[in-house]
């Protein structure tokens, strides 16, 4: 039972309180928003399914690894390490994951972070599974369709374990890859004590020839923006969120950003003297040799993903959309699991009274991401790649750009278009992962599908 409690602040605002109970039902909270299409409890003929059933197909997996989670003093580790070891796929691999949870106290998941998994593969304790207690284990499996670069981290008490360290990179490599092309990874995360690329401080140096092309795979696993920039030869950003650019142009003296669980991939060429790249000035790659004295400033001029790249089809017709829907970000005074203070808020109200954005499956999505409060939010939503249609009321111009995580600055407007074409039940969230757990979350659910877990209860599933 949820009781509901109002009262009158000292600055003479209306504070609600929502007191949940101890275990609760994700897909039971909020309310329904149908984004101006028809309703309906059901999807095609009538059918319903559950979360839990929203599987892979059967089969020899064509990629295993076994993944064990610890928890010590200085943090967490898969398989003895942070970050953890670098799944790798071919595009139309079938993975099978294991995850055993040696001593995690809280429970632990691994959620596929840009890969469109299965909704019961997703990894969101409370929400798709049950969180992995101590000496537990769970079975991932899913068809790894689209290659890319990725990541996986913990989607239990995920403030506390991602910036701990539970969290490694996944890379989906097309099976036409050329093999001359180095390709390297670039993990960038800040421990407690520190920034660190591929769990190391400072600058890594790699060893290539002259003449040698490389693709390097930047992931983005903090909180926080990351302003990234080359050195010494043009390069151009080869991809974005797992997702191609269609003609990329080669850029000099160009930042690029890189929004909290965001990647992007960077292509050049070595010439004589080498080639460094900065990843936010504390940390760095060079290869062949160091170009600069060591020490760096982010260009000026950043690169605007709106306008890079030339256009191609999208594959949707978001003029013909079956469902729009709005997500306004706020921030006022109220309750959250009945503590006072300032919330986020998504269209006005307060985790748990915001909107659950419902579709069918199949349907065209447009929505429109406001940010009226004051800080920026690194826009995530689970299962899907959306493209970015405007920003302020300015069209999209270059290539198609295609995100599951998105930078939406203070009093910025995006809007985004996606298909429905995955079933299930579906965070939305920013993935600055403490506004998370200060209430900025939404979720995506199909008609037709049934909730299979619950938030809290003996499982204590603490998504966020």
């Amino acid at each position: 039972m949820l009781v509901a409690l109002a009262v009158v602040g000292p600055l003479g605002y209306l504070w609600h309180a929502s007191l949940l109970p101890d275990s609760y039902d994700m897909a039971a909270m909020g309310y329904p928003d149908w984004g101006g299409g028809p309703g309906g409890h059901t999807g095609p003929g009538g059918a319903v399914v559950a979360v839990a059933d929203l599987v892979a197909p059967t089969g020899r997996p064509d990629v295993r690894a076994r993944f064990e989670v610890r928890q010590d003093d200085e943090g967490y580790t898969v398989n003895g390490r942070s970050p953890g070891p670098l799944l790798s796929a071919v595009a139309g691999d079938l993975v099978e994951v294991v995850l055993v949870n040696v001593d995690v106290a809280a429970g632990a998941t691994l959620h596929w972070h840009g890969v469109d998994v299965p909704n019961a593969a997703d990894g969101v304790a409370g929400v798709t599974q049950d969180a992995v207690g101590p000496g537990e284990e769970f079975v991932y499996r899913f068809v790894a369709d689209r290659e890319g670069t990725y990541w996986y981290h913990s989607h239990q008490v995920s403030h506390v374990q991602v910036q701990g360290g539970l969290f490694g990179p996944f890379v989906v490599r097309s099976p036409t890859a050329d093999a001359d092309v180095l390709d390297q990874l670039a993990v960038v995360h800040r421990y407690d004590d520190g920034p660190s690329l591929n769990g190391l401080p400072g600058t890594t140096a790699v060893d290539t020839e002259v003449g040698r092309e490389v693709r390097v795979r930047i992931i983005n696993t903090d909180n926080g923006l990351l302003t990234t920039w080359v050195n010494g030869a043009p390069f151009e950003v080869v991809a974005i969120d797992g997702v191609d650019v269609h003609e990329p142009e080669p850029l000099t003296g160009t930042a690029v950003r890189v929004p909290a669980g965001g990647r992007v991939d960077l292509g050049f060429v070595i010439p004589d003297g080498g080639v460094r790249v900065d990843l936010g000035g504390t940390t760095a790659l060079t290869f062949g040799g160091d170009p600069t004295t060591g020490t760096t400033r982010a260009p000026p001029d950043e690169l605007d993903p709106l306008t890079y790249g030339e256009p191609v089809s999208l594959g949707l017709d978001p003029a013909a959309a079956d469902r729009r829907f709005e997500y306004r970000i706020g921030k006022r005074p109220g309750f959250l699991d009945g503590r006072p203070g300032m919330w986020w808020t998504i269209n006005g109200h307060h985790f748990p009274d915001v909107p659950m954005f419902m579709v069918f499956e199949g349907d065209v999505v447009v929505m429109q991401i406001e940010n009226h409060s004051d800080d920026t939010h690194p826009m995530h939503l689970h299962g899907h790649h959306a493209v970015v249609l405007s920003r302020d009321g300015t069209a999209a111009t270059g290539s198609p750009w295609w995100i599951d995580s998105l930078e939406v600055g203070v009093g910025e407007t995006y809007e985004i278009a996606f298909v429905a074409d995955n079933p299930g039940l579906w965070m939305d969230h920013c993935h600055n992962l403490q506004h998370a757990v200060d209430g900025l979350v939404a979720h995506l659910m199909y008609a037709g599908v049934s909730s299979s877990f619950r938030v809290g209860g003996e499982h204590s599933n603490e998504p966020e």
